[in-house]
């Protein structure tokens, strides 16, 4: 196995509170990709609904995936103004959250 180079992923599973419409959600998904373009750290996002069929979601619906240079960036992102007034907003639009970050590891076979 090769162990992760400095990249780290940053996972964020989402349930939206009941009364938070599609219009309020899409502008919290804008507002999330957004801060690839202010936060130099981070690198990318990826998202979207969950569609699994084994039903094992524990009530999340949406899944979020930021990329970032290093450890040290995600640290950066997580501290930096524009992410803490974007969190407040965002999380409290939510149910429930879960947060995961990770190093990804490839499989050499």
């Amino acid at each position: 196995m090769e162990e992760g180079k400095g990249v780290v992923k940053h996972i964020l599973l989402a349930k939206f509170k009941d009364g938070i419409s599609e219009t309020q959600i899409e502008e919290h998904i804008k507002g999330y990709a957004n801060l690839v373009n202010v936060i130099e750290p981070m690198k990318s996002l990826h998202w979207g609904k969950d569609v699994s069929i084994e039903n094992l979601h524990h009530g999340f619906t949406h899944v979020f995936e930021s990329t970032f240079e290093t450890k040290e960036g995600l640290a950066e992102y997580i501290a930096h103004p524009v992410h803490v007034e974007f969190a407040n907003g965002f999380l409290s639009s939510l149910d429930k959250v879960l947060v995961v970050d990770f190093e990804p590891t490839t499989v050499n076979i």
